[in-house]
């Protein structure tokens, strides 16, 4: 378990209530200090990153309704014992190919859905090896969410980049590039191993 600093436990609060408080209320002084809350978490979470309070602001609104965690799913692929990673064009820095869940989509396919996009490699979720709180792993995630990390079975297919990730790669476990941490921590790698070690392992959580 991670211990989370104060300054981020209050940000997300303060958030979340903000949040809840612009969805219901239909006060117009109510509404006037929720967005006064919101732009106060904005401002805290800006004193102790690299990112304005403008640009956490602009994040926070595209997030609307009733606080609740995001889902983000991750496909864990093994060929001949090597690991599948995808570049992330955003920061250059590789992950296990995976997203931000869509409506009405099941979980199993959505996660072989986004490997095929990603990676070009047609795979079919076999076991759900991991569920993480993504608050609990460093770095920390602003907002409240949760990772679904499937193991994957390989069906056919060769790695080919997407406008997303410009290169696709399988990667010896012990020489991994340089990870993408907010989309693939180590952690998920390690019990990604411990699973193909053991297939009868069960499937880990929070």
């Amino acid at each position: 378990m991670t211990n989370t600093p104060l300054w981020l436990e209050l940000a997300r609060e303060l958030y979340s209530i903000s949040q809840a408080g612009l969805a219901y209320s239909k006060n117009d002084f109510d509404l006037e200090r929720y967005h006064r809350l919101q732009q106060l978490s904005a401002e805290v979470l800006a004193a102790q990153t690299a990112l304005s309070a403008e640009e956490i602001l602009a994040a926070f609104t595209a997030q609307v309704g009733y606080a609740t965690p995001k889902i983000d799913v991750r496909g864990v692929v093994f060929r001949a014992g090597k690991l599948l990673l995808v570049q992330e064009v955003t920061d250059g820095r590789w992950a296990i190919p995976g997203g931000w869940a869509d409506l009405g989509e099941a979980p199993a396919a959505m996660v072989e859905r986004e490997v095929r996009e990603e990676s070009g490699l047609t795979v079919r979720a076999s076991k759900l090896i991991a569920v993480y709180d993504a608050n609990r792993l460093q770095p920390q995630e602003f907002f409240s969410a949760y990772k679904l990390v499937f193991l994957c079975e390989y069906q056919n297919g060769e790695p080919t980049p997407s406008m997303e990730t410009p290169a696709v790669d399988f990667f010896d476990p012990l020489a991994l590039p340089p990870l993408s941490l907010f989309r693939t921590n180590p952690a998920m790698i390690r019990e990604a191993l411990a699973h193909l070690a053991d297939p009868q392992r069960k499937t880990w959580f929070d």
